[in-house]
């Protein structure tokens, strides 16, 4: 029965051709098909020459040439070089500079993930985890070796996407130091060695191919007019290049298959090296190929609201530097993307920024975090999205929507110096209302809140629906726990993921969708908006949404949350649960790692932040629950956060258990603690400037609250009809 409930649920979100697919493509793997569809082989079996359609460029010195006079615009130009170093000094005063990258690199340490550093070797060791020790087999075909058999295979693929090479051209283009430029050939040399094609766990995935191909084209365009970038050099890299064109084309059906990124990221590749490399005897059909993946995709996975398919603000970005990448290249070559597309695009660069923390430049890290960062050239932190959002802000409009920065790099790379004189525009953020992809902020003056509502239209990664961040002045109070890694052993094997470590309600332990796989839930988790309302001079806001999560349970429990804001300083959050018969519910909030005062006796936490003091109060409504505050638990999850991928750090876990037929919680945020009582299904919250009474409703076809009324200085009143 659970089998056919499997293959039914599959059946109904993903439908019939797709498990058709699936299917053959597993018989293809398992039978030996794919590997002879894509043979194990040498480089000297796939000469530059088979790929090239002009014979006069076998001859590495015409080649040379031909990429040195004739060879397809870039972003930039070498001979640009003297035009960009006067922007570099103050860029690199403000935060990280890729002469220290580079440096560690050259020393055997390699950042992985844009934040943990590992000895690895120069040149690192291509097949290693460096954290475990394990080692993937070097020489078996890609179709053989096991996604999750050999730990975390991301961390086999970062030294391997070259994503050291933008560091490696920026701090050649701040020196000229040709040491920088031998330094990238030498990786190079040493990967073609060491990954002979469609041999080993570096040829397995198409995305991680086309990421790799745009570094190796940033760098063979970085270097160009050194004196180690040699004709040998060069008809090695374009060689690579080509048979990495040719891998991606014929597998991208799989890509295309999982509905995300993959898909895009290998048309990027396909369309790169069409436009790149016209030489190539298939480049015209990668380069065609590319743009019909990109546009039906963007139109497909890129939400009319510029939400996008993966629930994930990261591979949002991802999506976003793939798009830029692509659209600039054909714009340089007048070969332009549809306007259809460009403003989806745009709409998604809008959806971030209004998303974002206007301090900090982060955004809530919602939903799987793995690390990526297509497009690292600047100096900027990766939780700082200023430099995506200003460059699809810069593209769209021709003007910037940040003074000037660290995230101005980005620019200047793809734009040109003229880029860095547009003026700034800063459009105002407003509360964000993405329907269709479910995403809710409520904005203060000093801060906002955020909140995840919607029904499911592509596969969930997270069971996190109606999870709630809180920022204050730039910080994040309430965060999402972030992603540790996709494969490690219990009890980090993407704990993250399940409901109980995000900010929502709980039931008998268990998530909102069962877990049916590394990256599957089963059945979809469906939420629904059921009330917004603003008072009048817009001191109050209210919002209200469910889930379906726990439906599915024997004894079902229907689940409400409604997010409420006080004036510009408090925050109400009533949480309620409602069965026929007992469960356990346990209301979970995680916190930053602040120094805390806990007062159990009235459920007050005391939160003490750079900017000031910060309270969190929360209670069961008529009911006695017990409470528990963890930090850095030594034998679980519970109690840390992952801001970074692979890395954790402490954080406070603080929870509220009630075992009933239904109860109602209610949590308040506040930077000044307040007197709160509760009497006649009315409560009431006493500050220093003013009272406010909330009426809650008992009727459950009834928004939770009735009415609420702010008295004393400042003065309002919203009735929720």
């Amino acid at each position: 029965m659970i089998k056919l409930r499997y293959l039914f649920d599959l059946y109904r979100y993903f439908g019939l051709n797709w498990l058709v697919y699936r299917l053959h493509y597993g018989v293809l793997v398992n039978l030996g098909l794919l590997s002879r569809r894509m043979p194990a082989t040498d480089w000297e079996k796939q000469p530059l020459d088979d790929f090239l359609t002009d014979d006069t460029l076998r001859d590495p010195e015409n080649y040379r040439t031909f990429r040195l006079v004739k060879a397809p615009r870039f972003f930039f130009d070498p001979e640009n070089r003297q035009q960009f170093q006067p922007f570099f000094m103050d860029w690199d005063k403000e935060g990280k500079s890729p002469l220290r990258i580079v440096g560690e690199l050259e020393e055997g340490i390699l950042n992985y993930f844009s934040y943990i550093k590992a000895q690895v070797g120069f040149p690192p060791e291509w097949h290693c985890n460096p954290f475990s020790g394990e080692n993937v087999p070097p020489d078996l075909h890609w179709s053989k070796i096991d996604d999750f058999a050999f730990g975390d295979i991301k961390i086999i693929w970062e030294p391997s996407r070259f994503s050291y090479v933008y560091d490696l051209v920026r701090a050649y283009w701040r020196t000229g130091d040709e040491h920088l430029s031998e330094l990238f050939w030498r990786l190079v040399e040493d990967w073609r060695l060491h990954n002979p094609p469609q041999q080993g766990p570096n040829w397995k995935c198409g995305q991680e191919i086309s990421f790799r191909v745009m570094a190796w084209c940033f760098g063979l365009y970085g270097f160009l007019d050194s004196p180690t970038t040699t004709p040998h050099r060069i008809t090695m890299l374009a060689q690579m290049i080509a048979v990495s064109g040719e891998r991606i084309e014929k597998n991208i059906a799989h890509a295309l298959s999982m509905q995300n990124n993959h898909g895009i990221s290998e048309g990027v590749g396909l369309w790169t090296i069409g436009v790149l490399f016209p030489e190539f005897r298939d480049s015209s059909r990668w380069r065609e190929r590319g743009r019909e993946i990109l546009e039906a995709l963007g139109r497909e996975l890129i939400y009319a609201d510029g939400s996008f398919v993966q629930h994930s603000v990261n591979y949002h970005r991802l999506m976003l530097h793939d798009y830029l990448w692509s659209f600039i290249l054909a714009d340089l070559h007048e070969q332009p993307f549809s306007d259809e597309l460009r403003n989806r695009v745009k709409q998604a660069g809008e959806f971030l920024y209004q998303l974002q923390d206007e301090i900090s430049g982060r955004v809530p890290y919602y939903g799987q975090n793995d690390g990526a960062l297509v497009l690292p050239v600047n100096n900027c932190d990766y939780q700082d999205f200023r430099p995506v959002i200003q460059v699809i802000y810069y593209y769209s409009t021709g003007s910037r929507c940040y003074d000037n920065g660290t995230w101005d790099e980005d620019l200047l790379w793809l734009f040109g110096p003229e880029a860095l004189d547009a003026p700034a525009d800063v459009p105002d953020r407003v509360d964000l209302r993405a329907e269709v992809g479910g995403y809710y902020t409520l904005r203060s003056n000093n801060g906002f809140a955020f909140t995840r509502c919607a029904s499911y239209k592509h596969r969930p990664g997270q069971a996190d629906m109606l999870h709630l961040d809180l920022w204050w002045q730039g910080q994040n109070i309430t965060l999402d726990p972030g992603t540790y890694s996709y494969n490690e052993n219990d009890p980090w094997n993407n704990p993250f993921a399940h409901t109980v470590y995000h900010n929502t309600v709980t039931i008998d332990g268990q998530s909102q969708m069962e877990r049916m796989g590394k990256f599957l839930w089963l059945p979809w988790v469906q939420g629904d908006v059921l009330k917004r309302c603003v008072s009048d001079s817009g001191q109050l806001v209210y919002f209200e949404g469910e889930h379906n999560g726990y439906q599915r349970l024997k004894a079902p429990v229907s689940y409400w949350k409604s997010l409420i804001k006080l004036g510009n300083n408090h925050w109400v959050v009533i949480d309620r649960v409602t069965s026929e018969t007992q469960h356990n519910y346990r209301l979970h909030w995680l916190m930053q790692d602040f120094p805390y005062q806990w007062d159990e006796k009235k459920g007050c936490l005391t939160l003490e932040t750079p900017l000031g003091y910060y309270n969190v109060t929360l209670a069961a409504v008529g009911n006695v629950a017990e409470y528990s505050l963890v930090r850095c638990d030594a034998s679980s999850p519970r109690g840390w956060q992952a801001p970074y991928y692979h890395y954790h750090c402490p954080a406070l876990s603080l929870d509220l258990n009630l075992t009933e037929q239904k109860g109602t919680f209610y949590t308040l945020f506040s930077p000044e603690r307040a007197h709160i009582e509760f009497r006649d299904s009315t409560l009431q919250f006493g500050f220093s400037e003013s009272d406010v009474l909330m009426s809650l409703n008992e009727d459950r076809k009834l928004p939770l609250v009735s009415s609420i009324a702010m008295m004393g200085q400042t003065q309002d009143r919203l009735d929720i009809i």
